[in-house]
Parts: structure tokens; C-alpha cells; sequence
């Protein structure tokens, strides 16, 4: 699955603004140390995986500073060869690298001078039986409280061309958009959520799909730092929820439920960290236990906050096990300095969830340093942790998938070189297994 640039570029010199009530409150919360140690005696120094790297999509130039904010793996023009799609905030483009045929990879420029374009997302928005795009744009990356975030989204005209169709302007800067089916629709019209960092004031929102690219806002969250929003079935009533990753000073994860389609949202606090300097990154969606329920998983490793950027010794991944009715039991799955773009898949084809995760911040003067990190799954939810990758570095965004039909499931990663070092350099990367 998915992951992106999170509160990362978005959060430097961060507000810290104290938090009222809910701070108060998440913190009576029974919670887990702010890091939990991972013996580094499990990790293998002869991995059971290994993944050979390949450019794909646009080249890396010698004067060339990629900042892929964010990718997605989708058969974008449904030829049953699965593509790859992302934003780049340098040119501030949206990017379709197609996969025709298989193999052999072709990118294009989808939609220009957007806004500092920070998510995609690929829905069939009107029911159209074509993937549109939808873009989260923050306006400006670099920390502004005011009103410049937008959402557009990319008309696919004919699985060649794309119109774009601003739904969403002066606003909170936005950082994620998904798609779902929130109001019942039964025309294949899909509604929208969401997610806006902002800076001091930020917002979580569904925006219910009026037909003709017109939508109706309901904000369901008014606090600041919202990175991630995924959709999933996680109370089991057969009605989409989501969620909300809120970074910033409040490091908390929000469940959204509705009683009735089409209804009032309940914002549920679903877990939140004692350190309020965790480093919230990342979140998506997974069965991790395979028992059918959709559980969360998250990366914290955002190390743009700090005078000098950098990772901190609690950064790492967890999983949150969803135990029914909206319930969460958090789980801490190992350690990775600067963890970004948290993925599940089957890796190594034993038939248990593995997870993958990258980083952002490492101490890259060290050879050593993980830019990507596996953790192989014993069926009974214990994780050995598998380094993949020293180089490229500052992993910031990833997914997962079979792109070439063979069964087994290839990593893709985008970087995000805003800083130096400039070194050991990457855009678009295919990993695929030796």
C-alpha cells in the first residue's frame, strides 16, 4: 500500500500551543513508553530478502534535487499493468510513470503548476469507469498558517489526458485526499476526505460529492498537524470510516464513524503518545493478524523539527491491532531512525503480513545508515527486523505491489533531498526481489 511526505517538510519550527482539554485527556489514556526497545540482536546480517534497485521514471541530474512528496502504485489507464503516480514539489508537477508494456516504464507529466502538490490518490471519482487523480496541495511547503491549501483533481478524460478541477481553495494546507463511498451514493459517485496540516489551525474534513465536481464540506476536526487520512471498514457495520494521523504537538490517531451513510461523523480518539515530541510520519491501513479486520499501521520518525534535522532514539513502526467496535491495541514492532511510509505486504511468500518502512533521517555519515527496512512476520505477530538498503537515502515516501505480475510483490520509493547531505541521490526507485 501507500504512504507520503508527512509532517516532515510541513511542521518545521513547529507552534507548540499547549493542547486544553484533549491533551489533558489523551494522556489518561493507558499508554505504552515513548519508545520501546527492539533487541538489534534479531536483525539478520545476512537477510533472507534482497532487493536489487532500479531507476525508473525521470532521471536523476547532476544539478537535479528531487522532492517526491508522495506515490502511489495504480493501473492509472486500467491495461492490467499496474503504474505508478506521484507528486514532486521542485517543479510542482503531477507525474504518471506507465507501465506499456510490461517492464518497461514511461513518465509523463499529468498536471503542472500546481500549488506544492503533497498527496495523490487514484478513485473513480464520478462513476466515469476511468481513474481520476486526486492532488492534496499545500499551497507552500515550507510552514505558513495562511489559507493557500487546495484539492484538485485530475479528470481522466481518456486514459490519456487529464482536465483539472479545483474542488477545494483557500484553505488550511492540505495534506491528504482519499476517496469513499461516505454518503451512500448509488450512482458510483465516491465523496472525498480530507486531511489539512495547516500550521497553528488545521482542519480534518469529508466533502460529500454533489455530482457536476461539486462537493459540500463538513469539518469534523479543527486541530493542527493532520498528515495521513485512510479509509477502511474498522468497526465492521459494512459502512466506510476513516482516520485521521495528527501530528504536531498532539500525536494522536482519530477514528471518524457514522451511524447512518450520509450522517454525522464521531471523532473518537483512537490512541495517543505521551511524547509530545513523537514524531507522528505516517499512517495506513493493513490486516496485519490476517482475522479481517482492518488494523492501522504508523511510522514515527519526522525529524524536521528540530534545529538541527535529524532522528530521534524513539522513532521507529508500530501497529495499532483493531480488536473490534472501534478498539485499538497498540503494538511496537521495531526501531528506524527517521521512519517514514509505513507498507504492508507478503514478502517473502510464507503467508504472513510482513511490513516495510523507509527513512528520512538517519545519520548518513554512516555507511551503515537503513534507508529501507523490512520486518519479516513469524504468523504469531513477532517482527524480525531485515535491513534492505543503505543507498539510495532520505527515503521519504514508498509502496508496495506486484507490478510484474509474477506473485511477488516489488517496493517502490520516492526521495526527498531538501537538505544535505546531496548525496547518494534517487527519484522513483523499483526494488524488485532477487
Amino acid at each position: 500500500m501507500n504512504s507520503t511526505v508527512s509532517k516532515g517538510l510541513l511542521g518545521a519550527a513547529v507552534l507548540l500551543l499547549g493542547g486544553g482539554a484533549l491533551w489533558l485527556a489523551k494522556r489518561q489514556l493507558e499508554q505504552p513508553p515513548a519508545r520501546v526497545a527492539v533487541l538489534p540482536a534479531k536483525a539478520t546480517p545476512f537477510p533472507p530478502l534482497a532487493y536489487d534497485p532500479t531507476s525508473i521514471g525521470s532521471p536523476v541530474g547532476p544539478d537535479d534535487r528531487p522532492i517526491v512528496t508522495n506515490l502511489q502504485i495504480a493501473d492509472l489507464d486500467q491495461d492490467a499493468l499496474p503504474d505508478v503516480i506521484y507528486s514532486e514539489a521542485r517543479h510542482n508537477t503531477v507525474r504518471w510513470i506507465r507501465q506499456y508494456p510490461r517492464g518497461v516504464f514511461t513518465e509523463q507529466v499529468i498536471a503542472a503548476d500546481l500549488p506544492a502538490p503533497a498527496n495523490v490518490w487514484a478513485a473513480d471519482v464520478q462513476g466515469s469507469g476511468r481513474l481520476d487523480v486526486l492532488v492534496a496541495c499545500m499551497g507552500q511547503i515550507m510552514p505558513n498558517n495562511d489559507r493557500i491549501g487546495s484539492v484538485v483533481i485530475l479528470e481522466n478524460l481518456d486514459n490519456r489526458t487529464f482536465r483539472p478541477h479545483s474542488v477545494l481553495e483557500n484553505t488550511a494546507r492540505v495534506t491528504d485526499v482519499r476517496a469513499a463511498n461516505l454518503a451512500g451514493h448509488t450512482d458510483g459517485r465516491l465523496d472525498l476526505v480530507v486531511g489539512q496540516f495547516g500550521y497553528a489551525q488545521g482542519e480534518t474534513r469529508w466533502m460529500r460529492n454533489l455530482g457536476g465536481w461539486q462537493f459540500e464540506s463538513q469539518v469534523v476536526n479543527r486541530q493542527s498537524g493532520t498528515v495521513h487520512t485512510p479509509v477502511a471498514d474498522f468497526d465492521g457495520d459494512s459502512r466506510p470510516d476513516f482516520a485521521a494521523l495528527v501530528s504536531q504537538e498532539w500525536e494522536e490517531i482519530h477514528l471518524f464513524r457514522q451511524a447512518v451513510p450520509g450522517g454525522e461523523f464521531k471523532d473518537e480518539l483512537a490512541w495517543g503518545s505521551t511524547n509530545e515530541d513523537y514524531g507522528s510520519s505516517g499512517l495506513a491501513t493493513a490486516d496485519v493478524n490476517r482475522d479481517g479486520r482492518p488494523d492501522l499501521i504508523y511510522t514515527n520518525g519526522d525529524g524536521f523539527d528540530y534545529a538541527v534535522r535529524g532522528h530521534r532514539p524513539w522513532h521507529g513502526l508500530q501497529w495499532l491491532e483493531n480488536t473490534g467496535q472501534g478498539s485499538f491495541r497498540y503494538h511496537r514492532v521495531g526501531d528506524l531512525p527517521g521512519a517514514y511510509a509505513p507498507c504492508a505486504a507478503d514478502l517473502n511468500g510464507d503467508g504472513f503480513t510482513d511490513l516495510v518502512a523507509v527513512s528520512g533521517f538517519a545519520d548518513w555519515d554512516k555507511p551503515s545508515a537503513v534507508a529501507l527496512m523490512a520486518w519479516l512476520n513469524d504468523g504469531q505477530q513477532g517482527f524480525t527486523p531485515v535491513p534492505l538498503a543503505s543507498s539510495p537515502i532520505k527515503l521519504m515516501t514508498a509502496a508496495v505491489g506486484d507490478l510484474d505480475g509474477d506473485g511477488v510483490p516489488e517496493i517502490v520509493t520516492g526521495a526527498l533531498h531538501a537538505f544535505p547531505p546531496y548525496e547518494k541521490l534517487s527519484n522513483i526507485t523499483l526494488w524488485r526481489r532477487r
